[in-house]
């Protein structure tokens, strides 16, 4: 399967590690070119698209807004043509329909829900959530083709994205309470946690959406 992978560059969070995961396991599977950019042009003529994301859900919204044809861009892409779409971590926070970090702030609302604080029942647990931590399943889905309930995902959060329908949930994890770990709706799906610092689970669900046709 090849073709164009672009990974949306909107000063958002340092890419240089997502850049390398995803032109690892292109190389490793076929699955063409693995292009950084900003430009609206090189979203509207990619096959499969990766909005990364660090910080915080007002400032990423800014940056992504700033960038002039960048969001046009990507709804035309990944809403009016259906290519394949990831989001990572603040990335897959803005696909949400409201972020409530700071400010209420609007999302690209392509997934209904809503971005909100981590409360853990238990106190003594600290937030943000850092660090390694179970996914459980919650739906079969093919970007996570051989990876089971138990594998390890890296995250680093202080805000979840709760879904309006729960059919979106695709998998969550445990931290004195459900947090969203993986959100999905026809072409379009988004991992809380850098599947590019998550190791062998991490690398796989890079390799499964590299070649995932919806």
């Amino acid at each position: 399967m090849s073709g164009l992978t672009v990974l949306v560059d909107y000063e958002a969070g340092n890419l240089h590690s997502a850049e390398k995961a995803f032109q690892r396991m292109a190389a490793e599977t076929g699955a063409g070119t693995v292009l950084v950019s900003a430009r609206p042009e090189d979203v509207a003529r990619a096959d499969r698209i990766v909005l990364p994301g660090d910080g915080a859900f007002p400032a990423c919204k800014r940056e992504l807004v700033a960038k002039t044809g960048l969001v046009e861009a990507l709804t035309e892409a990944v809403e009016d043509r259906g290519r394949p779409f990831l989001g990572i971590c603040v990335g897959m926070q803005l696909l949400a329909t409201w972020g409530r970090e700071y400010e209420d702030t609007p999302g690209l609302d392509w997934i209904g829900g809503e971005v909100v604080r981590i409360t853990p029942a238990d106190p003594a647990l600290k937030v943000p959530h850092m660090g390694w931590n179970d996914l459980i399943i919650d739906r079969a889905h093919p970007v996570l083709d051989g990876i089971e309930t138990g594998d390890h995902a890296y995250f680093v959060h202080s805000y979840q994205f709760r879904v309006t329908d729960h059919a979106d949930l695709v998998a969550h994890c445990d931290y004195a309470g459900d947090i969203t770990a993986i959100v999905g709706k026809g072409n379009v799906i988004g991992t809380q946690f850098h599947p590019e610092k998550s190791q062998k689970t991490g690398l796989r669900l890079i390799a499964n959406f590299l070649s995932w046709q919806p």
